[in-house]
């Protein structure tokens, strides 16, 4: 007969599972010289937790290995979507580089963007995208790779530029109703779409006008490259790629189709599918530009570019593509140690995409997935969050609550959608069942938002969740050095968590079962 754990029990198995994850993960140098942690990658470590649950589960919780079985193979078919969406986020990545898309964009991002608008720029770029498609991967892995590279080209730290990608994607991932997360909250917790969205916009919107007031305020101190660096790269773009304004067709096809309301795969397929044509009217053979599709970009010349390392040989391939390196031109006036850099970043930028570039995210994603199928099917989860709804007494703990056990989700079970899933599923009792001494309920939709200001907001911030390990990978850039500055991310839940204890935006479900806002409503009034 199954046992249902206790919660010490609980605790200990998500903390072994935490320090599994962490030990594998981490290398940290210690200053004797000896090293802490493994370095592994996520999936090995993730596998043993996995193992380690599965055990407590099987041999002292009596789980059947079949119960054990569907646990994880349920929370992995909820991701199958995302995993199709990655397979063809590759595709999308390699037919865009092949066919000078997102060549194109950064060439002209870099004639007409300054450094000191740069940061805000970006922001604002990935946020109207991202509203766009629904789809923050898809932003970070179109106009966020060629932010990227304008970052590079600039002379910005490519961090910064990336925590400002980050935050704009999330933002507009998060509102826009094309999202599968905007959709999954709602589904969860037992709200309608709109109203979700229009909840959302209370603890959002301010976030965003602060995220976008730092991003400003960092331009100022923005020291960009001098022109000869920016023509360097536009030059070697020009001798590797087709630089045309009918590169923006794919783009734009991908924006049309979400204003549309078409799915993201539909979209992307689209994407995809102008790309090639443009390849194959440009003159690639069509095993070039179907290959790509698996195999991903690699670079014909930059690479060339990136070992000419001395005066004659920057000469020498300069001569070679004299069409792209004309005489007089600025991008001659650099030195050959700099050239040498500047082709090496290039070939880094655009060697990626095709499918095979994504089987290490779907590995990951295949894992974490596991290790939070077991954690559910056993009632781990379910035991510690039964034990903290014990000690909620006002709002403000029943929102932080919920913010924490999100962003918790992700740190443990390392993936988006369990984040919403999971606190959701459990939650949502809370919301349903409980009457404060105002004599009324909470509105789903304070539930719905919640999870997104948290789990959602907060998947890319974890090295190891799947949100982390994709955008990290996509942009080139390690999590925890983009991580301080994504600040619409991590200020997202503080804010929310904020307006909450001030008594702003909550929303309450009245007698007749429709939502009314709660404005400048104190805390000491919704108390037990």
């Amino acid at each position: 007969m199954c046992k249902r754990p206790g919660l010490l029990l609980s605790i200990t198995v998500l903390l072994v599972s935490a320090l599994i994850v962490t030990f594998g993960v981490v290398d940290v140098e210690l200053s004797s010289g000896s090293h802490f942690g493994l370095g592994l990658p996520a999936q090995v470590p993730l596998f043993f937790a996995a193992v380690f649950a599965s055990l407590v589960g099987g041999l002292y919780l009596k789980r059947s290995w079949k119960d054990l079985e569907k646990g994880m193979a349920g929370a992995i078919q909820v991701s199958i979507q995302a995993i199709v969406i990655l397979v063809l986020v590759g595709c999308l990545v390699g037919s865009w580089i092949q066919s000078g898309v997102v060549a194109t964009m950064i060439y002209y991002g870099l004639e007409v963007m300054t450094p000191r608008y740069f940061y805000l720029a970006a922001l604002i770029i990935s946020v109207v995208v991202a509203l766009a498609t629904g789809c923050c991967w898809t932003t970070s892995s179109t106009v966020g790779v060629a932010l990227i590279g304008i970052s590079a080209g600039l002379g910005l730290p490519l961090p910064i530029t990336a925590g400002f990608v980050i935050s704009g994607a999330y933002f507009g991932d998060k509102i826009s109703p094309l999202s599968d997360t905007t959709n999954l909250a709602p589904a969860v917790a037992g709200s309608e779409l709109f109203d979700h969205v229009k909840a959302m916009m209370y603890t959002t919107i301010p976030t965003l006008v602060i995220t976008a007031i730092i991003a400003f305020m960092m331009g100022d101190t923005a020291q960009g490259s001098d022109g000869g660096r920016i023509a360097l790269i536009q030059s070697m773009m020009r001798a590797e790629f087709n630089i045309s304004l009918w590169a923006f067709i794919p783009p734009m096809i991908i924006i049309a189709m979400a204003c549309l309301k078409v799915s993201a795969i539909p979209g992307i397929v689209a994407g995809v599918a102008a790309s090639l044509v443009i390849s194959l009217v440009r003159g690639s053979t069509a095993h070039e530009a179907f290959n790509v599709l698996f195999s991903g970009y690699v670079p014909e010349h930059l690479g060339t570019f990136a070992q000419a390392a001395t005066p004659e040989a920057m000469t020498a391939v300069t001569g070679a593509f004299s069409q792209a390196f004309p005489v007089g031109s600025p991008a001659m006036s650099v030195t050959s140690e700099v050239f040498s850099n500047v082709g090496g970043l290039l070939t880094n930028l655009f060697t990626r995409g095709g499918m095979t570039s994504m089987l290490e995210t779907i590995c990951l994603i295949v894992m974490a997935l596991s290790l939070g199928g077991i954690m559910e099917v056993c009632g781990f989860l379910d035991v510690i969050l039964d034990a903290l709804m014990r000690h909620v007494k006002s709002v403000t703990g029943l929102i932080g609550s919920v913010l924490a056990s999100a962003f918790m989700a992700n740190v443990f079970l390392s993936e988006q959608y369990l984040s919403i899933i999971v606190p959701g599923r459990m939650f949502k009792r809370a919301f349903d069942e409980r009457t404060w001494p105002n004599g009324k309920k909470l509105a789903p939709v304070m539930l719905s938002r919640s999870l997104e200001d948290s789990g959602t907001m907060t998947s890319v911030l974890v090295p190891w969740n799947t949100c982390g390990v994709y955008v990290s990978s996509v942009l080139g850039v390690a999590t925890l050095d983009y991580l301080p500055y994504c600040f619409m991310n991590w200020l997202n839940p503080i804010v929310a968590l904020a307006m909450t204890a001030l008594g702003l935006a909550i929303i309450w479900k009245d007698d007749e079962q429709t939502e009314t806002e709660g404005v400048f409503i104190p805390e000491a009034a919704v108390v037990e």
